[in-house]
């Protein structure tokens, strides 16, 4: 783990939360390697494939909660495909499973480009914390 201001990242997290009419309740954060997340991919996805996030979602109305796995090990090899620094990287992901307890989808038509549009917006802010 990149070494990391709790502090700043919730205020920056909240901010993110604020922006979509969300407030944070509790975000529990696992961070993992790629077996643990392949583990859970299976459990309670029925998915047989790696990813960098997996985020279970608890919200109720405008509060948001969940409980985000995160694996280091494709947080660290997407950002050397991306050409990023796994520290842009790892808050990307970081971001996006915020993005997802706010509403905002990847999966369907065009729902991609919205996510990555709100994931480079809240990035931009993270330099105002």
């Amino acid at each position: 783990m990149p070494a990391v201001s709790y502090d700043l990242l919730n205020r920056w997290l909240e901010s993110v939360a604020l922006s979509h009419g969300k407030l944070i309740s509790k975000i529990t954060y696992l961070f993992c390697d790629d077996d643990e997340i392949l583990k859970v991919n299976n459990q309670f996805l029925s998915h047989d494939y790696y990813t960098d996030i997996i985020t279970f979602d608890y919200s109720r109305g405008k509060l948001i909660a969940g409980d985000i796995y995160i694996s280091l090990d494709t947080v660290r090899s997407n950002s050397l495909v991306l050409c990023k620094s796994y520290e842009e990287e790892l808050m990307r992901v970081v971001v996006h499973g915020v993005l997802h307890l706010c509403g905002i989808n990847d999966k369907g038509p065009g729902e991609r480009e919205i996510m990555e549009s709100f994931e480079d917006e809240a990035l931009a802010s993270l330099h105002d914390f």
